[in-house]
Formats: C-alpha cells, structure tokens, sequence
C-alpha cells in the first residue's frame, strides 16, 4: 500500500485566486503526468497569506464558495486530489482554513487552531475543535496548518488516532528561526511520531513580506524524503508505511508511553 505525494513551494498573486488557481492547476497537470495521488499546496494559497486583514475578509467564502468548487475542478479534471489553503468563512468568522479535495468526494476542511501573531489574531478566528484523523486511499491522514506542528501536542494527538501522514500547508516568514522549524521541528515531529509529514511552503515576497519556504517531505524516521530550496518547486515522495517498521521498532515511542507520568498543565 502507498501513495505518491507531491508537494508544492509557490509563490501567489497576492490578492488574486484565479492566477492562483492556475498555477495550482498546472502544478496539478504536472502531478498527474508523474503518477501522483495528491498534490499538497501551502497556507492561504489561493489568495495569498500576507495580504491584510481587509483583503482576506474580502476573499473569503465558505467551502461550498467559488475557490474550493474550482479545486473539486481540477481535481475532478486531472484525477489528483488537492489540498489549498484559504480564508473560510462561516457566519461572521473567518478562519485560515486548508481542505482536501478530491475526486468524487466532499471536501474534508481543517481550520487552524493556533494562530501566529496579532495579524493572524485580528484577521482570523481560531478552530476550537481538535485535528481528527481520516481516510484517504486507504491510509490514516490528518491535516495541520503551519504554527500547529510546533506544538507536539498536536502531531501527537494525530499519531495517537492512528495517522500515518500529518499535511501541512505553511508560509514561514524568512529568517533562521523559520529554518530551525522547518529543518529540525519537522523531522522530530515525524520520528518521534512515526509518520510521514508532508510540509507545503509559501516562498518568494507578498507585498512586502519574505517567505522561507521550507517545505519537505519527510519519513517516519526522520529522514527527509525530499526538501526544497528557496525558490519554487514541486516535489515527489512515495509513502510506503511498510518500509519503517524497523525504525518503529528500534525507537517505540507511542508503545512505550507511560502517560500515568505525564503531569499536564494549563
């Protein structure tokens, strides 16, 4: 059992989803040429993340809007199922939001639950619903959106429902601590969890604002599978979960837990 991941490290049209849309699209047609089952595409990618709080209240829809349905296109069109980041909206809240669409199936939607500074604070409101685990080609999948891997708590909640894949749509501003998160948290993220990660980055500059990129496909032993640069790029890894049962044996962390230690605080 395995599937072919592709990831994609884009640069948006700030403020603009349907040069968004097209890009998605040709990254799409480029993953179906190569075999892939799913493309995985970054944070806020069909707008843009750094845009301001008024463009992304302007931009946003509810998952049965106008962006997601072009996605259910391209998905339906090249057989690839898609995961893109946007602004949801429901009632009078926005939230920064990521959905997997794929071919023949309704969307699965998850929104972020820790938002990163006071723009992500005053443009979206936080999920308050905990990540959960579905099927996707017959492996166990959840879904994260950037800041939430840097907290353990969150992967491992994943790992504890039974995941084998944690994706992860991103837009890490430029600096060193982005690439501490992307080349040391994300690997420990996966080894000490076993699963694979696949982590989509925004690259390039939106209005102003340099983003690292950083993305990487990594396996359950801590080991990249492949990582971009700082430029635009689409990557390809095979998940086999069969192949690192050795790994899971050697270090055994969900087996050997003792969570009668583990003294939680607020």
């Amino acid at each position: 059992m395995n599937v072919l991941i592709a990831v994609l490290q884009m640069q948006t049209s700030p403020g603009e989803p349907a040069e968004n849309l097209a890009a998605i699209a040709r990254a799409a047609r480029a993953a179906a040429a190569f075999g892939a089952d799913l493309l995985v595409t970054p944070e806020m990618s069909l707008t843009g993340y750094a845009i301001g709080t008024d463009d992304i209240a302007r931009l946003a829809e509810p998952r049965s809007g106008a962006m997601i349905g072009a996605v259910q296109t391209i998905a339906e069109e090249t057989g690839v199922a898609v995961v893109a980041g946007f602004p949801e909206r429901e009632g009078g809240a926005v939230f920064n939001a990521a959905a997997l669409v794929a071919p023949g199936a309704e969307p699965i939607v998850y929104r972020k639950g820790h938002l990163y500074g006071d723009a992500e604070r005053a443009a979206f409101a936080p999920s308050a619903a905990p990540p959960a685990v579905f099927a996707f080609r017959g492996f166990r999948v959840g879904m994260l959106i950037c800041y939430d891997v840097e907290f353990p708590e969150m992967v491992r909640s994943l790992a504890l429902q039974g995941a084998e894949l944690v994706i992860v749509p991103t837009a890490l501003p430029a600096g060193a601590a982005s690439r501490r998160v992307s080349k040391s948290v994300i690997p420990a993220r996966a080894l000490e969890n076993h699963v694979f990660v696949a982590y989509a980055g925004l690259c390039g500059d939106e209005r102003g604002t340099a983003l690292e990129g950083g993305s990487a496909i990594v396996g359950p032993d801590g080991e990249d599978l492949a990582r971009a640069g700082a430029a635009e790029a689409l990557l390809f890894a095979r998940v086999e979960p069969g192949r690192y049962d050795e790994a899971r044996a050697e270090n055994p962390y969900l087996a050997d837990r003792r969570p009668d230690l583990y003294r939680l605080a607020d």
